[in-house]
Parts: structure tokens; sequence; C-alpha cells
């Protein structure tokens, strides 16, 4: 193509001479290179014949261009720091800038816009304005005993107090919610940003292959592209073999768009090379590339959106598709890009837009579990709330006006607008602490805390929900090469020239003809990016770079004593005729070459079963050909093929065939070409098993999890490797199956796959062998879908292809591959391996599993918290007219106890007892018969105390009783008891939350958690202050060491009590119900589904509207996780 370029130039001298006049002009501008931004920026819109007539008007060809970019289409850019800036400043850099985090004060405004809190502020405000308000009638006798009291000057100045304590109170919640919001997204940001760096593309410089991270590419720059990637920046097409590539994410076409440097050369960024390989030359980066514009646009639209959402407008359909095309473009980035919706507006839209896509994947178990208990609870408290100040009314009313015969006189309003003010303080304060705020807050940290520790443990999570969803997997399916195996591949047996060989052959032992044809057909048929380089240490292993199952045959030409390098010097990648890369389905790879005599000579290697049905004829021990008949092939299986893959081995046929100078074939009839071969010989490669595995296995098994062998292999080979790693165990009953037998089981005669044919064959399925991509689909999805046996399966799927990819996001938590891995495979996946190694994956189980017990510790915790205050309000208001714990005390406990306490049990560290116990599964409860049993018992004990304290506890400990005290009087010493004794029930209660199995021994590692022990004293200590010097607005009295070591001794009662409610055998309940279900799928039909569905997206809407703290917060992770998952 290059020398036609040329010719034409020569045949058109005109326009030669304006390309160097538009070259002169061009220069000054574009400092110094042969084009401007812009005119790259119009160029890259271009697609098809449409860019290449462009490309040949204006720069002659694809070298044209690069000579103004002032590049080598071979050698590629010196590796010169200055040229490099340079380049930066005048075409930008590879950096897409994310959207602005929200500011601390944002968050602050956002906790502030929580229903609780603002009613809250609102009666604050109000008993603040009232107790400043001296009315002329307080008198007066005609308001009664109402104000009673107040006539102490000092007692109604500090009237003032509790409205401010609560006003207070408010803003600390607040600090907190802001806080604990602001260091979420900055360490969601620090894993984006992680994520990012991880990524690295190869590009040529100063005629080296170089590793380099992708934001470091500059326009100008040579990138090798190959199957599997995800480009990184616009480019031009310099040299390509095969190549195709799915666009979807930018022009929403399924179909895989093939590429080459004659029909269509333009390669954009953000889309997947699904085959082949080749060169390309970065025309865009950053901002200016494809993606980057259509971020730019998103960004900009995003805020004009926010506007639009305030005016309560639709939004414009274009910018809808543009932030649609952008949503499928990169989950992560986008995720990042897209303002998060919160309760805002378009609320309309949004449900519209839910139904439109909801995937059904995009809560968590965990999140749906939570969503519904929350939602019930919220509306307990609600109910109660409202009970408690409708009770408090009327007895006030009818006490004070039906009972005493008053009349409602206009001076005494105020007084009596001050009595409703503080009922519906103490109303409020039981919705607050009804409601448990300190749940999302719980799942955000331990969530959080979990993703930053199993960094440490090699796994980079992606998605946060998908740490928790590990926690209840009930199968692995996973790869074999890689995963369970080193991925070093070696020769270690082959058959050549009639002789199966053990070892390695002497090369004299092999005739010159057969050698030569072998290092040829290895040397030349595999990626030029595949080498071997020297051990980076002295008496370490020679480095492979490239594909493992290239370098074991490059390794093998070295064993034999020959060099490859040579060979490609002699005839280098561009001189390469054609090339049929290696994809799922061929299954192998060939090359051909133009011979110096005109003819051409083809190359293939591959799985040995297929290429060996393609080969006629065989090299003998003399490098003759001999004929090869289907009678000769079943004998070479039965003595070669078979016996090698029983050793573990993977076996590989490389094969040639010669076509004379007359004959070309149509090289696009690829079956017609790659056929009639000639086998040279097979080869035996080892990929040992990784050393940690068997017992990483035997791990998965004792917890409950089945392990499945999902490879492209051999079936003896993966029987064989399947046997070491322990995955089938003698004397059991499984199945292995290849792909085609797996097939026919499943499909009935309409060859449609029906879910009860799948079902009888996964559950004894252990290995699946040359398995397609879609194969290994259908299994995780049939899995997944499947309804047989107790409970629901969770899978989780470990692939590093790109051919994995869909299987990746089917799964409910996709592994995929950190080093071998593609960007595809990463792009789906929701945790990456950083180190390939199956062990990893047991830690992830360890950490899901810990998510999972954390939050239902922190749930029991809480529960018994909120069933108690609850309680205790609700009685003491009915009873005594006045909540015996205060507006600010009850804050105290449930606000800040609760983000405590969510911190402290959120921490506890994972230990291998995790994995003693079956996985939980889908339909679990969140809430078991065990902690049904501890919250209850905990809560009569907690009662018990504080109604004797509350109702007798005067004449215990010889006080003044505070029942029915005056609107404004001092606070006692009665009620601080109370109070101070509940606190510390808590506090012990804390302690026994650790355990919710029913284990006895509640201090077990209780040190290995420092944050734990610090923020359990810290209490403590606060306690102690709050109740010594609190005074007026925490309505406490200071407590003498008599009282104090009572409430002590109380309070370590619990420990005691703790030890008499696990003697009691829950199996002995039957009467206890278990709570927070996930939606049970098993019974409930599609359309069910949906409803279900619709109607937590419905209790959500509600708990937006009218919400309570916490709810903010979930959604808050959910956004995020759901836009991490919109991908899909």
């Amino acid at each position: 193509m290059g020398d036609m370029a040329n010719s034409s130039i020569e045949f058109h001298p005109k326009p030669q001479q304006q390309q160097q006049q538009q070259q002169q002009r061009e220069a000054p501008q574009a400092g110094g290179f042969g084009c401007t931004l812009a005119e790259l920026r119009a160029l890259m819109e271009l697609r098809g014949a449409e860019a290449l007539q462009k490309i040949q008007e204006a720069y002659g060809d694809v070298s044209g261009l690069c000579r103004r970019l002032k590049t080598s289409p071979t050698e590629g850019l010196a590796d010169n720091t200055n040229d490099l800036e340079k380049r930066r400043q005048i075409y930008g850099q590879n950096f897409i800038p994310p959207k602005q985090p929200k500011t601390f004060l944002q968050l602050v405004w956002e906790a502030l816009q929580d229903v609780t809190l603002i009613i809250l502020e609102v009666a604050a405000i109000v008993s603040l304005g009232l107790s400043f308000y001296a009315p002329p009638g307080e008198e007066s006798e005609a308001c009664g005993n109402v104000s009673g009291g107040a006539e102490d000057e000092g007692e109604a100045e500090a009237g003032w107090i509790e409205g401010a304590a609560i006003l207070l109170s408010v803003i600390c919640v607040v600090l907190v919610t802001a806080f604990n919001d602001w260091s979420k997204e900055k360490q969601f940001r620090g894993l984006q940003s992680r994520i990012e760096q991880e990524q690295k593309f190869t590009v040529i410089r100063n005629g080296q292959l170089l590793q380099v991270p992708v934001a470091a590419l500059v326009v100008g720059d040579i990138a090798q592209v190959k199957y599997g990637d995800l480009l990184p920046a616009d480019g031009v097409l310099i040299q390509g073999n095969d190549l195709k590539i799915d666009e979807s994410s930018l022009t929403g076409e399924s179909d895989h768009v093939r590429k080459s440097a004659d029909k269509d050369p333009m390669l954009l960024s953000g889309t997947h090379v699904m085959e082949g390989s080749g060169r390309m030359v970065v025309t865009a980066v950053g901002v200016n590339s494809q993606t980057g514009i259509i971020f730019t646009l998103l960004g900009a639209g995003g805020e004009e959106e926010e506007k639009k959402d305030k005016k309560g407008k639709q939004q414009d359909g274009a910018m809808d598709s543009s932030q649609t095309r952008a949503k499928k473009q990169d989950g992560a980035v986008a995720m990042e890009m897209q303002p998060l919706k919160s309760a805002e507006g378009g609320e309309m839209e949004e449900r519209e837009k839910k139904k439109a896509s909801v995937p059904k994947k995009e809560k968590s178990v965990l999140q749906g579990k939570l969503t519904k208990l929350a939602v019930q609870i919220g509306k307990a408290g609600l109910v109660m709330s409202a009970i408690t100040v409708i009770i408090l009314v009327l007895y006030f009313v009818i006490e004070t006006f039906v009972v005493d015969g008053r009349v409602w006189l206009a001076e005494c309003t105020p007084v009596y607008v001050q009595y409703f003010v503080k009922f519906f303080i103490i109303g409020v304060t039981v919705l607050v602490v009804a409601v448990p705020e300190g749940l999302p807050l719980a799942v955000t940290i331990s969530l959080a805390y979990s993703v930053k520790k199993m960094m440490k443990d090699n796994n980079l999570v992606r998605h946060l929900d998908a740490c928790e969803t590990m926690g209840n997997a009930t199968a692995i399916c996973s790869d074999k090469t890689g995963t369970l195996t080193t991925n070093r591949m070696t020769v270690v047996q082959s058959y050549l020239g009639d002789t199966h060989y053990k070892e390695i052959p002497a090369p004299s032992a092999l005739t010159p003809k057969i050698l030569d044809l072998l290092v040829h057909a290895i040397s030349i048929n595999s990626a030029y990016t595949t080498k071997i380089l020297p051990p980076e240490k002295e008496g370490a292993l020679p480095r492979q770079v490239g594909n493992k199952t290239e370098c074991a045959l490059l390794g093998f030409v070295l064993d034999l004593k020959r060099d490859f390098q040579p060979v490609r010097e002699q005839i280098p990648e561009d001189k390469l005729y054609k090339v049929y890369t290696f994809n799922s389905v061929r299954k192998s790879m060939s090359t051909v070459i133009h011979l110096p005599d005109g003819s051409f000579r083809l190359f293939s290697k591959g799985a040995s079963e297929i290429l060996l049905k393609k080969c006629t004829n065989i090299l003998n021990s003399s490098g003759e050909l001999r004929s090869f008949r289907p009678r000769d092939r079943d004998d070479m299986v039965k003595k070669v093929i078979e016996p090698m893959a029983c050793d573990g081995l993977r076996t590989i046929c490389v094969a040639y065939r010669d076509f004379s100078a007359g004959q070309e074939p149509d090289w696009d009839n690829e079956n017609e070409v790659v056929g009639d071969l000639t086998c040279i010989a097979v080869v035996g490669i080892e990929d040992p098993v990784r050393p940690e595995v068997p017992e990483a296995i035997r791990k998965c098994q004792r917890a409950g999890i089945t392990v499945r062998m999902v490879t492209g292999d051999n079936i003896n080979t993966a029987r064989a490797i399947a046997a070491k790693c322990g995955i089938i165990q003698p004397g059991e009953d499984f199945l292995c199956l290849e792909g085609k037998e797996f097939n026919r089981r499943i499909r009935n005669e309409k060859g449609e796959i029906e879910q009860e044919r799948l079902d009888k064959v996964w559950p004894k399925l252990r290995v699946l062998a040359r398995s397609s991509p879609t194969d290994k689909h259908t299994l995780v999805k049939g899995i997944i879908d499947s309804t047989t046996g107790e409970q629901r399966q969770v899978v989780a799927v470990t692939g590093d292809g790109t051919n994995d990819g869909p299987a990746l996001k089917k799964a409910d938590v996709g592994f995929a591959m950190g080093i071998a891995g593609t960007d595809v495979a990463k792009e789906a996946s929701d945790i990456i391996l950083t180190d390939d190694n199956f062990t990893s994956i047991v830690k992830a189980v360890m950490w899901g599993r810990n998510v999972y017990d954390s939050i239902s510790k922190f749930l029991q915790f809480q529960l018994t918290v909120n069933v108690v205050a609850v309680i205790v309000a609700f009685t003491g208001a009915c009873i005594t007219q006045d909540s015996p714990l205060k507006a600010v005390q009850m804050l105290w406990v449930n606000l800040i106890m609760d983000t405590f306490a969510s911190l402290a049990l959120a921490t506890e560290p994972p230990t291998e007892s995790l994995l003693l116990r079956k996985p939980y599964g889908r339909d679990k409860p969140l809430i078991s018969r065990t902690m049904m049993k501890n919250i209850l018992g905990h809560a009569v004990y907690q009662l018990t105390i504080i109604f004797t304290l509350l109702f007798v506890g005067e004449l215990f400990f010889d006080i003044d009783s505070g029942r029915n005290a005056p609107l404004h009087s001092p606070p006692s010493e009665h009620y601080t008891i109370i109070f101070n004794t509940f606190v510390l029930m808590q506090l012990f209660n804390e302690i026994n939350a650790r355990k919710i199995h029913g284990e006895r021994n509640v201090f077990d590692g209780i040190f290995s958690n420092p944050i734990f022990c610090t923020i359990v004293l810290g209490t403590f200590g606060i306690q102690i202050v709050i109740v010594q010097f609190g005074g007026k607005p925490f309505s406490c009295s200071p407590l003498s060491t008599e009282q104090w070591l009572w409430c002590l001794f109380v309070g370590v009662g619990e420990l005691v009590w703790g030890q008499v409610i696990a003697t009691i055998p829950t199996s002995q309940l039957k009467c206890l119900k278990e709570a927070g279900h996930g939606p049970g799928k098993d019974e409930m039909t599609d359309e069910e589904l949906a409803e279900g569905e619709e109607e937590i997206d419905h209790a959500e809407r509600e708990l937006r509207r009218g919400q309570i703290l916490w709810f903010r917060g979930l959604n808050r992770i959910q956004t995020q996780v759901c836009w991490g998952r919109r991908k899909g």
C-alpha cells in the first residue's frame, strides 16, 4: 500500500506542493509538528472510506501522518522527556479529569436535608423561642400549676438550654454524617485512581517495547494493540493482522468491526479489541479522544441537567443518548462523572428510568435485605412516635381542661404551646431512636474497611457490594490456566519424526529438515510481541513475555539450541503475508509467508485434536512426507495425545502447508487455506499446579463452596489437573464433561436450553473441558437461575480472557486476573486478583463473610438499644407524662453510640473460623433465631432494670423522685441514674454483640481489634464527663461513687446475663421469628418479582420523602455501586 500511495503522489505533483506550503503554514502554530490539534480531532470524527480518503488527501498515507507527527512507524518516539512534555502541552495528556467531588459543606447541607433532623431543628427552635418569651399571664393562677417550679428565676432562665442542646447535638450528627460521606467519597476516589494506575499499555519507544501507564501515552506514540485490549486513546492503524474491534461502547452496534490499514484504519478509545493484533499511531488523547469528547459533554451536561432538574423540565433527548453512551463506555469512569442523584428531583423520570434499566443485579443481596428491614423498622417507629405524642397531648388536655376544669386563656397560650412542643420533641426523639441510622453507616464502614484490607490480600475491589456478596458464594467456577496453575508453561514431551520423546530431544537426534521447519513454524507463527528474555536476577528463570503457550514453544526452540530472533529479523512482522490470529472459535493460529521463489508457505499451530483433523501428511523420521489417514490419527491420539493429556499436559500440534507460485488460493476462505496440512510435531506443555491451590480448594470445600473447573483444554488434561488440585476426589460421584456433551445434555430437540435438563447436570458437574465462552456463560446463568436444592446459589467466576466477559458480568461476583487478564475481562469484573492466585479468592470469601457477620453483630446491638429505648420512652411518656430519657440523652445514646458502635463492630478482623461454616445463601434472613433470642433476652433484662429504677429507684437509693416534675425543673439524680445505667448496659452489651452464633467467650480476640477497645473505653470516658459535668443541657446531675458503682454493677450484669441466654437452646424457641429475609425469589413469578422490586423502590421513595436519617447513606452507597453496575 505504501508503494501505491507514493506512486499516486508522483502522478499528482500539485497536491504535493500545496501540501508543502500547508506544512510551512502550519508548522509555527502546531509547535513544530505538522498537524494541529483541531485537524487531528476532525480526522478522528471520520470512519471507513471517508477517513482513508482524508488521510490520503492530507498526508499521503499513514506513514506521511507519522512523519508530520515526527515519529517513526517502526522505532516509535525517542524516549526524550522534553519532546514528550512538549507533546503533552500541545495535544493534551491522556487523562480525563473526574467530576469535582462534593465539598464538605455540600455534604453538610445534604445531611441537613434529613426530615427527622429538620423536625428536631424546628422543634428545638420553637422551644428556644418560647423559653425567651415570658408571657404576662405566667404569674396569674389561671394557667394552673402548669408553670409550677418555673417561679425560680434561675430555672426559668435555663429554659433555653434544652433547645440549644438539641440543636447542638443535631449539628454533631450532621458533621459526623458529612464527615463519613466525605471520607467514603475520598476512599472511593483513591480506589478509582488505583484501578486507573494499574492499567498499562504497550508502546514502542526507541525501537523498544515498553509498558507505560495509560496516562503517559502521548500523541505520536506507536502503540501495540492486541486481543483483549481496551484502547486508551484514538489512533490510526499502521499495520494490523485480522483485527476486529467491538465498538458497541461508542456506536451501540454489537457486531465486531473489521479494521485494516487499507479499508478502515480508525481505532477509537474506549473500544475493545476482540481479535487480532496490530500497531497504531496515537492521534488523540484525553479530552480530545472520542471518549473524552463525550465525557466533556457529559460533565457540562451534568451541570445543566441539575439546573434543569430544579426547574423540573424534561431532559433533552440528545443529552440522554450521550449519557447512555458514556455509561456503557466505562462503568468505572462514568460512575465518577455522573452526578450522583439524590432525592432532589426528577422523581417520575427516575421511576421510568428504573423500570427501563433495572438489571436484577443492581441491589446486592445484603442491601435488599437491609432496605426491607429498614423500611419495616421506620414504619414501626413512626407509629410508636405518633401514638406517644397523641397520648401525651390527650392526657395533658384531659388533665388540665376536663379534670381541673380550666378555661383556655389567651395569655396562657404560650405556656400550653411550650408543653405541646415538649411532647412533640419527645415524640420525635422516639422516632429518632426507633430508626437505626447507624445501619448504613455500619454497612459503609464495614465495606470500606474490608475493601481497604482486601487490597493487602491481593483483591482489588471494583464494586463495593461484591465483597459482601462473596461471603455468600456457594459455587466458584474457575479457569484453569493461571488461576489454579502457575501460568509458566514449558514443553516437557514431544512427538517428532515418528518418535515420542519423554524429555527434550538432543538437536543431533533430529533431521535438520524437521528441526529447521519446526524452528521457523514456531518463531514466525506466534505474536512477535511474545519473547523470552534473560532472567532479571542470577539463577532465576528466564522471563516470559506475552502469550504463555507461545513462550513455552519459543522456550522449546531455545532448548533445542536454536534461536528464534534471527528468524524473526529475517522475516519481520510487516512482511507477513496474512495472519489468522488465535480466537476461541478457531482454537488455532496460522501465518502465511511469501517465499523468495514466489510460492507461499502457511504455518499453523493449535489444539492437537482440532489441527490433526486437518492434517493429511506427517513428516517421518527422515523428514519426508508420509500420508496421514484417519486411522493413523486415531492411532496417534491413543498412543501419543491421550498419554500426554493424562499426565496433565496440554497438547499442541505444529503443522505447515506449501502453495506453489501459480496457485494462489482465496485467502479469505479460511477453511480451504487451513486444510490439507502436514504435521511437523505434537508437543506436550506442562503448566504446573500452584503449590498453595490444593489447600485453598480444601478450605473452600470445607466452607461449603463447590469449586468447578471450566477450561478450554482437553478433557484428559483437565481431569488430571482437577485431581491434582483436589477438585475431584477418587470415589466421589462427579461429572467431567466436554462442551459438546454438556450442550447435548442440556438442550432439547429444538436446540433450546432447558433449565430442568441443566438442573440434572450442574450439581454433579466438576470439570467442563473444551468449553466455549458461551458454555461458560450458560453454566453460570443456569446455576444462578436454578431453584433446586435448599437454597439458591450465589456464583463467583474467575476469568482472564476477552471471551470470559459475558460470564464475568453474569456472575454474582466476577474475578478478573490482574496480571494475565485482558482489559475487557477487568472491565466486566467486580474484583481484580492482583496476583492471579486462587488463594486470594479464599481470602475474599473470608472478608465477605466477615462483612456479613459485622453487620449482623451491629444489628443485634443496635436493635437491642432501639427496642429498649423506644419502649422506655413510650411507656415512660404514657405513665409519667415525660420520657425518662430526655431528648438530648436519647440523641447521645442513639447517634453517638450508633456511630461509634458501628465503627467498633464493623472493624472486627476476620478469623479462619469463618471458613468452617456453610454459606448463608441468598434467602437466609439477616437476623437469625439466635440473634433474635439475644436481642429479646437482653431487652428483657434492660427493661426490667430500667422500670425497677423508674418506679422504685428513689426508695432504693433514698433520693427524690424525678417523676411528674414540672416543666423547667432542675435535673434529678433519679433520672440521671436511669440514663447512666442505660448507657452502661449498652456498653457491656456491645461486648456481648461481638458474637452472633451463640459462642460463650465474648472476649475472644478482643485485643486484636484496637479500634473496638478504644471506642468502648472512649465512650465510657465521655459518659463520665456527661453525667458529672453535663448539667442542665444533658439533664444530668452528678452522681456519688456509690451510685456509680451500682450502675456499673448492673452494667456488668449484662455479661453474666449474656451467658444465661447462651445456655438456652435456640432450637427450643420455635416461637421466635427470623427477620430481614431477602426477597424470596423461589416462590415468586417474574411479575411478582418485578412488583417486589417496585415495592422496594416505592418504599425507598417514601423514605426519600419523609425520610429518616440513615437512608441517605444507604442510597449513596447504592448509587455508587449502581453506577459501577450500570455499565452493563
